[in-house]
């Protein structure tokens, strides 16, 4: 049986930008978030993505960001978590 590929926790996207939002979790089950951001383009009729970015879309990238970062910090998360990683 194939692997279900892993689909972000929560997507922010901003036109052709998106800021996604990764959920995972500790062996005691404390959770924290990464994110990874893209740009979706069309090469011929297929959509693709890459994480590199023009000069024109540098600010809708730090305002994705800015978003995720406020999405994240609106989580319930605990705050030692940090410690408990290092």
């Amino acid at each position: 049986m194939a692997q279900e590929k892993k689909k972000p926790f929560h997507k922010i996207r901003l036109g052709n930008i998106v800021a996604a939002i990764w959920e995972n979790t500790t062996k005691d089950g404390r959770v924290w978030f990464n994110v990874t951001i893209t740009r979706s383009y069309k090469d011929g009729d297929e959509w693709k993505d890459t994480s590199t970015f023009r000069r024109d879309d540098l600010p809708i990238v730090s305002k994705a960001l800015d978003m995720a970062y406020a999405w994240i910090w609106g989580q319930e998360v605990p705050a030692d978590l940090d410690e408990a990683m290092e």
